[in-house]
């Protein structure tokens, strides 16, 4: 009986939601100049995640959002030095600054649904998948 259940996704041990790397927003990005010193950078962006030893004229901004133990969320942006000075960046498409969406007048709506608890809109419950699965719901 415990192998039939085993497709049953949510019905098991909890997993919480995983934050994961530095949180890079558009806000950010458009205070980065190029000829910044790494000190000014990381007041900017904070502290990077990653710094190789191998590529020292380089910092990279991982983030990944987890939940359920599955990735939501995976961006990287990356910041390149030449002479202790900022060259260029690259990286992922960033999400707008609250303080952005707030202006643009989209408020709870528009900011990321991922981080709610609640099911999304079309998404079922544990116990409605059981009973579709079964037949016994539409």
């Amino acid at each position: 009986m415990l192998a039939g259940c085993s497709w049953i996704p949510r019905l098991g041990v909890y997993k919480l939601d995983v934050n994961q790397g530095n949180y890079v927003t558009q806000d950010q990005v458009d205070r980065l100049k190029v000829g910044q010193t790494r000190q000014q950078v990381r007041a900017v962006l904070g502290t990077p995640m990653l710094t190789d030893a191998f590529h020292a004229n380089r910092w990279d901004y991982p983030y990944e959002f987890n939940r359920l133990g599955r990735t939501l969320e995976h961006r990287q942006f990356t910041v390149y030095f030449v002479d202790d000075k900022v060259a260029r960046w690259e990286g992922d498409e960033v999400p707008p600054s609250p303080a952005e969406v707030a202006r643009s007048g989209g408020g709870d709506a528009a900011l990321d649904k991922s981080l709610s608890s609640a099911p999304k809109t079309g998404d079922d419950n544990w116990l409605q998948q059981i009973l579709r699965k079964l037949g016994w719901w539409q």
